[in-house]
């Protein structure tokens, strides 16, 4: 299918993949090391050149054949109220300094030139009810989440849940989450200003008054009704600036204002950095989504900071060994 031919040697495809998967397993062990895993008699000179030879495609086809094969299990794993729920999130991970590596991903500003590391930028999305790592999408360092978060909505479907940290909660993003139906459950921006207070003022919509001038702390969100104690539904309106992550034409096509409703809780655990988390989402019935089943829902959004940690500490993926974009788009997809 992708055109590769080979000599029968002891490092074909099959054998060559296999050790890959051991070197990851044993904590992405160096080269040399991966005979003695295999059982056989190579170099690991050797079997770096077969692993190189080996097409992208090949690793990328393998990904995607265990999540399709584990996919159908997901209809029915750990459902929340009868939906999907799904983990979004980014992170990164640094490589060895070549040119190739520096011009594809560059490195953290704060380094000085020829000093530092690459670091790529890596965007992740895992099921909430298995752990899953459905898809990851790799990109330079400087690259915002939601400059890709466009390319895991086609993983979801209309009626899935997507939980979030506020890197996600912007107006934009939630529009394009409403139009394909798929609900939304994040943590307020800090920027945002939010009260409680019925009846309160707001920043009109893409207007301003005299006798607003100098006044400071208002929301610009229109409150709508009280459903419960810190808990709203309010009107969100479109900004007048644009998002860098996002094209005129599609900005142009957003709705001018949604509805939404604002989530007030406290954290009472032992060794919670914040005690006071604000949520945004798109679930508004305050009878069929409880205050009390939102706050345990966000509260699982932890797990994909857990999951990166296995991958990136237990398993050893915060430094990839290989020199190459192609190789460590292999790496990558070994590891996943």
């Amino acid at each position: 299918r992708f055109g590769h031919k080979w000599r029968e040697r002891i490092l074909d495809p099959v054998t060559t993949i296999h050790a890959f998967l051991l070197q990851i397993l044993f904590g992405n062990t160096a080269c040399d090391h991966v005979p003695h895993l295999v059982g056989r008699r190579f170099t690991g000179a050797a079997y770096g050149l077969a692993r190189a030879r080996i097409p992208l495609g090949v690793f990328q086809e393998l990904v995607a054949g265990v999540c399709e094969t584990l996919h159908a299990t997901l209809d029915q794993a750990a459902l929340w109220l009868g939906h999907r729920v799904w983990l979004e999130d980014g992170s990164a991970f640094s490589m060895p300094d070549t040119p190739e590596l520096q011009a594809a991903f560059g490195q953290p500003s704060g380094q000085a030139r020829g000093c530092g590391f690459p670091v790529a930028h890596l965007l992740t999305l895992f099921h909430a009810g298995t752990g899953l790592l459905l898809k990851t999408i790799l990109a330079p360092m400087r690259t915002h989440d939601m400059a890709q978060a466009s390319q895991m909505r086609p993983e979801m479907r209309a009626g899935d849940v997507l939980l979030a940290d506020r890197g996600f909660s912007s107006f934009a993003h939630l529009c394009l989450l409403l139009r394909v139906g798929i609900h939304a459950v994040f943590r307020l921006h800090q920027k945002q200003i939010t009260s409680f207070r019925a009846g309160r003022l707001h920043v009109p919509a893409r207007r301003r008054y005299s006798w607003m001038k100098g006044v400071r702390g208002i929301p610009r969100s229109r409150w709508i009704k009280r459903l419960g104690r810190l808990d709203q539904l309010v009107e969100y309106f479109k900004p007048t600036k644009r998002p860098k992550w996002m094209s005129e034409e599609d900005y142009a096509g957003l709705p001018e204002s949604i509805v939404v409703r604002e989530l007030r809780f406290h954290i009472s655990h032992r060794g919670c950095r914040t005690r006071l988390v604000t949520l945004v989402t798109t679930l508004l019935d305050p009878d069929q989504y409880p205050a009390r089943e939102l706050i345990a829902l966000y509260e699982k959004r932890w797990h994909v900071e857990t999951n990166l940690r296995h991958l990136k500490q237990t398993m050893h993926m915060d430094v990839l060994r290989t020199k190459t974009v192609n190789g460590v788009n292999k790496e990558l997809a070994m590891f996943v």
